[in-house]
């Protein structure tokens, strides 16, 4: 009787006493002893995700804590269960392969190297469940960290291909390590912009320069959207056309870019537009301008303001002088000024409390620019768009009523009834 000690020896007995000679009796027995081994892994592996999958899942939903939820989440524990076939694998190959021991040996390196790999994936998936977890916090708001991350999982990476390298090559790692400082160079070319990334995601974030969901604009570069995305090498920016742009993360430190994060915080939004108005149209006040504003009370009392400053310093008009060196007399530029200014006051959308001022600039071949400097009370893109627009519509048409003309190059209209006289 075959012995049952040793169901490898039991097996190529069993074979022998049927009639198959030595060597055939040894492959169908290890054959057997491999498939058993291999179903025994399944089954260890079936097993171990019906209790993840089921058990393990009701106790995390009935937990009223969210994190445990994001682990179960990212398949931290779904992922443990293939440690499960490996580890069969790994004890009973000696068993199953004994009488191969070169067989043995390449059986026992891969499953190792699976092993390996498995816990990269583990411990990767638990890595990013952390981040979930930080993102949950509302120091996430202001510290974005998933370039870190990259880097750990990163890091995570290099040392699990040391180790499979390690293994596959019989090298200690010690000795790669050491081998890979003399490749120094080649590894900084390779990485150049990874290692450009992390030094811009650290400046980034420890000087609270961005986080997701700011707006900003690189005018060089086309972008002026909000950002969806910060990793170790690119920042993703949707524009407000909707199309994605992405730029280098290290582009940000190295140029310049504009964050509007405090205009939104503070919830007003700056107006500084201009309007061109043509130097031939400027002149001073004379009377039928005088009597025209006369019935409106506070132009009226602006003009009258100007005209008894002369009078209020002690100072006689000279006939000779009432023109020339006469600071009394007020321009057509001047009291619109004071009216764009009067009306920007009364404005219900525009913030009072901020700096209101209509100033020209100046003067160019575009004739001298009348800017106007206020804030509105809303940040929100449409309600500014459509003060913006507003105010100047009504300051663009009122121009006229105090004689002055808004400067703009000739058109195919303006020549030709010019070529008609």
């Amino acid at each position: 009787m075959p012995s049952i000690n040793d169901p490898a020896i039991w097996l190529k007995e069993l074979f022998l006493q049927l009639g198959l000679n030595y060597n055939l009796s040894s492959f169908l027995s290890t054959t057997g002893l491999v498939l058993i081994v291999l179903f025994l892994s399944w089954i260890s592996n079936f097993i171990a995700k019906v209790v993840i999958l089921q058990i393990v899942t009701k106790i995390v939903k009935r937990t009223t804590s969210t994190w445990d939820d994001i682990f179960l989440e990212q398949k931290v524990f779904t992922r443990l269960s293939h440690f499960a076939p490996a580890l069969v694998i790994w004890f009973m190959a000696g068993w199953a392969l004994k009488d191969y021991p070169l067989w043995l040996i390449a059986v026992r390196k891969m499953t190792y190297i699976y092993m390996v790999v498995v816990g990269m994936v583990v411990v990767n998936s638990f890595i990013e469940a952390w981040h979930k977890i930080y993102n949950t916090l509302p120091i996430s708001q202001h510290r974005h960290i998933k370039g870190y991350v990259q880097l750990l999982k990163i890091f995570v990476v290099f040392i699990t291909s040391l180790v499979i390298i390690s293994v596959v090559f019989q090298k200690n790692i010690s000795t790669l390590v050491a081998g890979l400082g003399a490749m120094a160079a080649v590894l900084m070319l390779v990485f150049k912009d990874t290692l450009l990334g992390l030094v811009a995601s650290i400046q980034l974030s420890v000087n609270n320069m961005l986080k997701v969901g700011d707006w900003i604009s690189i005018p060089g570069r086309g972008v002026d959207g909000l950002v969806l995305d910060i990793t170790l090498n690119t920042v993703k920016v949707q524009n407000f056309d909707m199309t994605i742009f992405t730029v280098p993360t290290y582009s940000l430190v190295n140029e310049s870019f504009q964050n509007w994060k405090g205009m939104e915080e503070a919830g007003i939004r700056q107006i500084q537009r201009s309007i061109f108005i043509d130097m031939r149209s400027i002149r001073f006040l004379d009377n039928e301008l005088e009597d025209k504003f006369s019935g409106i009370p506070i132009l009226d009392e602006y003009i009258k303001s100007f005209e008894n400053k002369n009078t209020s310093s002690g100072k006689e008009e000279n006939e000779t002088e009432s023109l020339f060196f006469n600071s009394s007399r007020i321009t057509n530029l001047g009291l619109f000024r004071f009216y764009a200014e009067t009306y920007l006051n009364q404005h219900p959308m525009i913030d009072s409390k901020q700096s209101v001022i209509v100033k020209h600039k100046a003067p160019d071949g575009n004739g001298l620019p009348l800017q106007v400097y206020v804030f509105t009370t809303t940040n929100k893109v449409k309600y500014y768009e459509d003060i913006q627009s507003e105010i100047f519509e009504h300051l663009l048409a009122i121009l006229k009523e105090f004689d002055l003309k808004v400067f703009q190059s000739p058109t195919g209209d303006d020549l030709l009834s010019l070529s008609k006289k």
